[in-house]
């Protein structure tokens, strides 16, 4: 997969601590429009708070995010889907699956009441969850609900997917369904994924990240394992 050589997202001299640690320091990092940009790296060293900061959930302790619209304009927007972790999901909360999905159009303007219901139900059918759409999500499986929170990051047709350890709690079955959606995804969206599971993802981005509390990028021909870059 190629990008172009338009920037979409910038980081800039970016650090980040939190209850008196390093988490990140001098993290230098441009995501053109187009990137499939796989992450991986040790527990602990960084690599959700990379993509908090990125998101801008988080204020880096040093340095800027800046952001750029398709035409490499300054922006203080991107139209962005998010998939968390499943652990930062409260599943006691009262909503549907359907509900979920539906929260993903919620910053999209424009639609009509019925483009906005064939969406949910082209995505919910996409995840295989129609028969589970008016489930609580309480009662789901975790994979179950990480399909559903898969569903929520894609429904609004994002410019750019940032997928946090997607293929957590998937089955084998649905682990290879994913790979399919994103391979269908992929052109002419920008993909930031977070995975401990490289030996697929690899093959499908064009640019593989360590993070360690710093940023290395590999560019060896292997990237199973950090120490097979270079």
């Amino acid at each position: 997969m190629n990008h172009s050589d338009k920037p979409l997202i910038r980081l800039c001299d970016l650090n980040y601590s939190a209850g008196g640690r390093k988490i990140l320091e001098d993290v230098n990092l441009t995501v053109f429009l187009g990137d499939f940009m796989a992450i991986t790296g040790p527990n602990g060293g960084g690599k959700t708070t990379l993509l908090r900061l990125i998101l801008r959930l988080l204020k880096p302790t040093g340095g800027v995010v800046e952001y750029f619209d398709s035409e490499g304009r300054p922006t203080n927007r991107l139209r962005i889907g998010y998939l968390p972790q499943k652990n930062m999901i409260d599943s006691r909360f009262p909503i549907t699956v359907r509900e979920v999905i539906a929260s993903g159009l919620m910053a999209v303007k424009g639609l009509s009441k019925a483009e906005h219901e064939q969406r949910i139900d082209a995505v919910t059918e996409l995840i295989e969850l129609t028969s589970h759409s008016s489930q609580p999500i309480g009662e789901l499986s975790g994979g179950q609900l990480q399909r559903t929170l898969l569903g929520r990051a894609i429904v609004s047709q994002p410019d750019v997917l940032v997928l946090d350890e997607p293929l957590s709690y998937l089955d084998k079955y649905f682990e290879q369904q994913t790979y399919k959606i994103l391979e269908q995804l992929a052109p002419g969206r920008t993909v930031i994924l977070v995975s401990h599971e490289m030996s697929r993802i690899a093959t499908m981005a064009n640019r593989h990240i360590i993070v360690d509390h710093r940023l290395h990028e590999c560019h060896g021909t292997h990237h199973f394992v950090p120490c097979d870059c270079d």
